[in-house]
């Protein structure tokens, strides 16, 4: 096996994931996540050791998400195609999954991006830090706590009293 198909192996489902929830899309996400896996490779040679090999791709990824949402400039709508509801619970899961797509593509990059990170890449605040080139972890709660509370109004009109 080559170092690529390695890199892809490891680190494309966990990658794709985060690009689905950055930017909507799975075909968005699928082009992202190549891009990403491509440039992490053919930037292997510049990877500081110092650093977390898992933050610093993740960065590379949301770098290019980041690009694909300035080429858009508008926000994108949930893949709703994907679900094959076949009962009520399904049905309600699959609108529930879309009404929150929605609330995030509502909120700005940055608070997006940290969301993401935390919740569907399951970082921590020191890797979510490091995966934005060293934002201070303070400064990762704070937009992490703001786009809780603007989600929480967009799907559920709740407000910190």
């Amino acid at each position: 096996m080559t170092a690529f198909e390695t890199l892809v192996e490891r680190y494309q489902r966990p990658l794709f994931g985060v690009a689905t929830r950055m930017l909507g899309s799975r075909e968005d996400a699928a082009d992202a996540t190549q891009n990403a896996l491509v440039r992490i490779y053919e930037n292997l040679r510049a990877f500081d050791p110092d650093r977390r090999f898992f933050s610093w791709s993740y960065r590379i990824l949301v770098n290019e998400c980041l690009n694909v949402l300035r080429a858009r400039r508008q926000p994108a709508e949930a893949d709703d195609a994907a679900l094959e509801p076949e009962a009520f619970r399904q049905v309600a899961a699959g609108e529930r999954r879309a009404a929150v797509q929605r609330a995030l593509m509502e909120l700005a990059p940055e608070l997006r991006t940290v969301i993401v990170l935390r919740h569907y890449g399951g970082l921590s605040y020191e890797q979510i830090s490091e995966a934005l080139d060293g934002v201070p972890v303070k400064t990762v709660k704070s937009r992490l706590h703001t786009a809780r509370q603007r989600l929480g109004r967009k799907l559920l009109g709740w407000q910190e009293p």
